[in-house]
């Protein structure tokens, strides 16, 4: 089993990723660590991994070290696991992946797995896969303007203080969006892969991690109050109900306009403006719980 590990994480993922080793060494799980040196290693690592024979090969970090990960797996046949060290762990939580290390030990020794069908995304950063979601709008905005150093010392509560920082300072341009051949207006859009956004919180139920397609969210409405009203909707699961959100399915989405504007994935910056999204070619198998 190869493990795909950022060795500048904190102290306290390192920890965390230590007991999971251990715990997998007394199951008899032979285990190699391989530690990623610069943006898009993982993704080198895990073809090399795969490559090699490799059975499982297991990322350990947050959803872009997943999404990374994942991009060095599809078509290869390796399986992929996970040990959530991230910041929001949206993967995790969609998945149901336990946090004590013993339980998640016995997952990623088993041999119990679900598709996870990633999409793809292209900007004027190239193209990459993504596994719980792609933004533009506000929330990206706010992804590519947070400071790294306090993301690591406040983790989730972070993007919170960007958030309320950013509030008054964006302009909430209109976006023009093409869902299936179909052209929509918004002020922000995010595209799902997944049903969860943020942690634990519900965005897009209609979502299926492990099929073809996309749950697109389109919020018509901008300006600071309404992303206000969207951020406290978020986490008491009323965000569906709220005028001006509408949730679509879609197999492609291209954003065009207006050029520039910042796309997240996965929570992570994923260059400009414009945009397009298709799914991968094939699903990789996940190691889930029962």
């Amino acid at each position: 089993m190869f493990v795909i590990h950022n060795p500048t994480a904190g102290r306290r993922n390192t920890r965390r990723l230590i007991a999971v080793i251990e715990a997998l060494k007394r199951l008899g799980a032979p285990v190699t660590l391989m530690e990623t040196r610069y943006g898009g290693h993982a993704t080198l690592l895990a073809r090399e991994a795969a490559a090699s024979g490799a059975d499982m090969v297991v990322a350990a970090g947050g959803d872009g070290t997943i999404a990374e990960t994942v991009a060095g797996l599809v078509g290869t046949g390796a399986r992929l696991g996970v040990i959530p060290l991230g910041t929001a762990n949206v993967l995790a939580h969609e998945f149901g992946l336990p946090e004590n290390a013993a339980a998640l030990a016995a997952i990623l020794h088993g041999r119990h797995d679900t598709p996870l069908w990633p999409g793809m995304l292209t900007t004027n950063a190239g193209s990459k896969p993504f596994i719980q979601m792609v933004g533009a709008g506000f929330d990206a905005h706010v992804v590519h303007t947070i400071d790294l150093r306090l993301k690591r010392q406040l983790g989730r509560s972070a993007y919170v203080y960007q958030t309320l920082r950013e509030l008054r300072r964006y302009h909430y341009p209109q976006i023009v969006v093409t869902v299936d051949g179909v052209e929509h207006e918004a002020a922000s859009v995010i595209v799902s892969k997944g049903r969860l956004y943020g942690g634990p919180y519900m965005l897009a139920p209609i979502a299926r991690p492990g099929e073809r397609g996309f749950a697109v969210t389109l919020f018509r409405d901008g300006g600071p109050l309404a992303a206000l009203r969207a951020g406290a909707a978020l986490p008491r699961g009323r965000l569906g109900r709220l005028p001006g959100v509408t949730l679509l399915q879609a197999s492609r989405l291209d954003i065009t306009a207006p050029a520039g504007l910042p796309v997240q994935a996965d929570g992570d910056p994923a260059g400009l403006l414009p945009l397009s999204v298709h799914d991968a070619s094939e699903p990789v198998l996940l190691a889930v719980g029962r």
